[in-house]
């Protein structure tokens, strides 16, 4: 790797930290050097909040000038007016790696591009260009723009967003040991359970085999990150569930009993959790599988018997377990 490469792949790693947890925006990543110096990684985290080449940048300025910054960096509006009121070479010795081109529209958020322009840093690196019309074009304002390092791990990193643009990008969640055995409780570490919470709480839906709501009578609400519990779409041909499961008493939600699957024609992101039934019924429509794997082994007879093939895009700790992002390939 050339170290235009090396600062590329360090955006690209933290933007896969939040993947999916942006929804409907896509994961982004940005690094900032100043004459080949690391000074900030940042990533985008939220819908709304600042894009990763703002907080990069915020991050940048604190090494830069040692000084913290006294507001919410995640404030996009007052992140990029703090930002437009440095010096006007604060920056012209930096460097930005951003595995997106940056935004030339003005949304939720003002336009990052636009920014970048002014700031008029020495370089601009980008993996890949906007893919959606009307957001694109962003490179073609600013100077000194690099374009395509490490474009394809990119892609693969906007995947999702790409996928939810057109119709629903189906994650399927599986938590298993280390011998590939599933059930017998919570086999994942706080870490890994938070992260699905999170999940949960983004998504458009969540989606459930009927056999797992009548063992488990789980209540799929997102109580350890204390955000909203998400929608729910039960799915089985037999409507005899039990109204007294604890999902259905979550305050705001919507239940959905049936076997129609015309939902998942619609631009949204659907998280789904089962078993081997539930996994072998929707397989042709799932995109994704996120694969905790939890360092213990078991004899639990329960497991995935299942072929399918997945090619592996990424992966990362939650504390003790490993997590892996995954593509089924058809």
């Amino acid at each position: 790797m050339n170290i235009d490469e090396i600062y590329m792949q360090l955006a690209l790693d933290e933007a896969w930290k939040y993947q999916g947890l942006t929804y409907p925006n896509p994961a982004v990543g940005a690094v900032v050097t100043c004459n080949d110096q690391l000074l900030s990684i940042a990533a985008h985290q939220k819908a709304g909040t600042s894009h990763a080449e703002v907080l990069a940048l915020i991050g940048a300025y604190e090494a830069l000038s040692a000084h913290k910054i006294d507001f919410d960096p995640m404030d996009a509006h007052h992140a990029h007016s703090f930002l437009l009121a440095l010096p006007e070479d604060f920056f012209s010795e930096c460097t930005i790696y951003v595995t997106l081109e940056p935004c030339s529209h003005i949304g939720k958020t003002p336009s990052c591009a636009s920014l970048l322009k002014v700031l008029n840093l020495q370089r601009v690196v980008i993996a890949t260009h906007d893919p959606i019309a009307g957001h694109g074009g962003g490179a073609s304002v600013l100077c000194n723009v690099e374009t395509g390092v490490l474009q394809k791990q990119a892609e693969a990193l906007l995947e999702p967003f790409k996928i939810w643009q057109k119709r629903a990008f189906v994650l399927f969640k599986i938590a298993q040991t280390s011998n590939g055995k599933i059930g017998d409780g919570y086999l994942s570490s706080q870490a890994s359970l938070e992260h699905v919470h999170q999940l949960r709480a983004v998504c458009s839906k969540m989606m459930i085999g009927g056999n797992t709501v009548r063992i488990d009578r789980p209540t799929l609400d997102c109580r350890f990150v204390k955000e909203r519990a998400p929608d729910v779409m039960i799915y089985t041909s037999q409507d005899d569930i039990d109204r007294d499961i604890p999902l259905f008493n979550v305050p705001g939600r919507t239940v959905t009993i049936g076997d129609a699957l015309s939902f998942l024609d619609h631009p949204s992101f659907v998280l789904v959790e089962g078993g081997e039934g539930m996994l072998k019924t929707i397989r042709d429509k799932v995109d994704w599988m996120l694969i905790y794997q939890t360092p213990k082994l078991s004899t639990n007879n329960l497991t995935y018997n299942v072929d399918i093939r997945l090619e592996f895009l990424h992966q990362n700790k939650k504390d003790v377990d490993l997590m892996i992002w995954s593509r089924k390939i058809d």
